[in-house]
């Protein structure tokens, strides 16, 4: 029996602080998947980990020094470049991301690391990134996200996309989730499960 070929390094950003909650099993499927599917998966769950998601005053004074910049979260940068691919996993809040989360793209998502400034223009710089997916879930019913502009499926699929250099991308969103009974649930933790061996 031949061991699977690496498809590369994934980093599986997850921002859920209850190990109980839907948003974990969601998580639990992308890993599990990704790994049998032949990722080397850098697993990263920001709650687990204690990432400080408050950029400080000290970080936001030197916010453009590169590339001194990048010394408080150097780890976090080396993990994110390092990466061919990226899942972020996380519920959506009051139609935003979860603090830990929206820290992380504030204090990692640096000049020089997310985006170069080029002759007065940003360019992409996590280039690395070839392939993005975020695995979400609303209370709310996809009607209500779309009167709210759904900020967060906005901010992935692009500003966050253009970051990473314009990859191919997939936004797999479960709604109403304050309404889903056991099978919905069911299908799309399978549904998950299609789109990461596919990914």
């Amino acid at each position: 029996m031949t061991a699977t070929a690496s498809k590369g390094r994934v980093m599986v950003l997850f921002a859920h602080p209850c190990p109980e909650s839907f948003n974990a099993a969601v998580h639990d499927v992308v890993v599990e998947t990704l790994t049998k599917s032949g990722w080397q998966v850098d697993d990263c769950d920001l709650n687990k980990e204690g990432f400080q998601p408050v950029l400080t005053e000290s970080e936001r004074r030197g916010y453009h020094e590169e590339p001194d910049n990048i010394a408080p979260v150097k780890d976090y940068v080396d993990r994110i470049k390092a990466a061919d691919a990226l899942v972020m996993v996380f519920p959506v809040w009051n139609f935003g991301y979860p603090a830990i989360l929206k820290g992380f793209l504030d204090r990692v998502f640096l000049p020089g690391i997310s985006f170069l400034l080029e002759d007065g223009k940003v360019r992409p710089g996590l280039t690395n990134i070839k392939k993005l997916c975020a695995c979400t879930t609303y209370g709310g019913t996809r009607w209500r996200a779309i009167m709210n502009a759904d900020p967060p499926r906005k901010t992935v699929t692009r500003a966050v996309w253009y970051a990473c250099g314009m990859p191919q991308k997939k936004y797999i969103g479960l709604y109403d989730m304050n309404r889903n009974n056991d099978a919905k649930l069911t299908a799309h933790l399978e549904r998950v499960r299609r789109e990461m061996q596919a990914f």
